[in-house]
């Protein structure tokens, strides 16, 4: 397989040309899984394309996500698998995620190409709206620690702004904010932790972080119950933290490195080595842009699992393709919520996968 350019500008490739980069590495892809993951080998075969090559970037093969949460499925053996990921499931159900090293070192690279583009190639002071508990072992993370632990490299001098019972560290905050007020810092949480350490936990204090980037994804259904939108969000940080520089992202453990980053006017983008389809719910085929349906992602990343092409339970909708707005070309898109109980039409087929064990 090909190595991936993480030198080349994040968003600058128009659409057209992204996708014949990234159809020819997929299928490279597809093929490398097939012949080193038995499983997904017969899922292709059953499907009818266990020899067929895309020609087009819609019609690669894909998972869906939820086949992760039920199979251990990977295209290396044990023995080469570094890390092993599970996602934050609410439900008790789960993704594991075997990692090997050169599938770690890609999420490495791929995720400091998407960062770099905003927080340019200096460290800076890093505040993290989390406990310290949540990286306590590396070698078996959730999404949650793994996402912290991943972000940790592009900080220095690290402080976590909840305690162990996720009370605020009221003396650790005052710190970072008196060290760092108007310099240029970050801080990274998931959605409804970033609300929790600095909004709910701290009560009526407020602190000088104008000079933060604030980084976050995630949990955003407990704060839709509460009303919370990305505007209260962003509104209510800027009003009581004065952080007005606020990123937003989407991504998932099953393609960890692969980031769809929020630009200024509010839109989710790719980076250049992954890309989005949209489908409708019901027929699974590709729907025209402007018109709401589920989403499939693909990523040039994973290696050590088929993970290179998964459907998720996302619904979402592609606003517009090569518009040049914030610098960024392809495509951009919203993400609208969760598809009703994540029920995929159409994919009972992927379920029948006979070898529940890692290849």
């Amino acid at each position: 397989m090909e190595p991936i350019d993480f030198s080349a500008p994040v968003y600058g490739i128009p659409q057209a040309e992204k996708e014949r980069e990234l159809l020819l590495a997929l299928n490279a892809l597809t093929r490398f899984h097939a012949k080193h993951c038995p499983p997904y080998a017969r899922l292709l075969s059953s499907l009818g394309q266990g020899h067929s090559i895309a020609e087009k970037i819609v019609d690669v093969p894909f998972l869906p996500v939820e086949l992760f949460k039920s199979h251990n499925i990977a295209s290396v053996e044990t023995s080469e698998v570094k890390i092993n990921m599970t996602s934050s499931g609410t439900t008790g159900a789960v993704s594991k995620i075997a990692v090997d090293g050169d599938t770690a070192l890609l999420q490495s690279k791929g995720l400091t190409a998407t960062m770099v583009s905003i927080l340019g190639q200096a460290r800076r002071p890093m505040l993290i709206a989390d406990t310290p508990e949540v990286v306590r072992d590396p070698r078996l993370l959730t999404a949650r620690g793994a996402g912290v632990l991943g972000m940790m490299r592009y900080g220095r001098n690290h402080v976590f702004a909840l305690n162990p019972d996720l009370t605020a560290n009221h003396d650790a905050i005052a710190a970072f904010a008196r060290a760092n007020s108007g310099q240029p810092s970050m801080i990274f949480g998931f959605t409804f932790m970033a609300w929790t350490a600095l909004i709910d936990a701290v009560g009526n204090a407020q602190y000088d972080l104008s000079g933060a980037t604030l980084v976050h994804s995630g949990g955003w259904k407990k704060l839709q119950d509460r009303a919370v939108s990305n505007e209260v969000f962003r509104e209510t940080m800027r009003v009581r933290h004065g952080i007005t520089d606020i990123y937003n992202f989407y991504g998932m453990v099953e393609q960890m490195g692969t980031l769809h980053l929020e630009g200024p006017n509010g839109l989710l983008s790719p980076p250049r080595f992954s890309d989005i389809i949209i489908r409708d719910p019901r027929t699974l085929l590709p729907v025209e842009d402007g018109t709401p349906g589920i989403i499939q992602t693909l990523s040039l990343i994973p290696r050590s699992y088929p993970g290179h092409s998964l459907l998720t339970g996302d619904l979402g909708v592609i606003e517009a393709v090569d518009t040049g707005l914030d610098g960024r070309m392809g495509k951009v898109f919203r993400v609208l919520g969760r598809l009703p109980k994540a029920e995929l039409r159409g994919c009972s087929d992927v379920y029948a996968i006979p070898n529940k064990k890692a290849a």
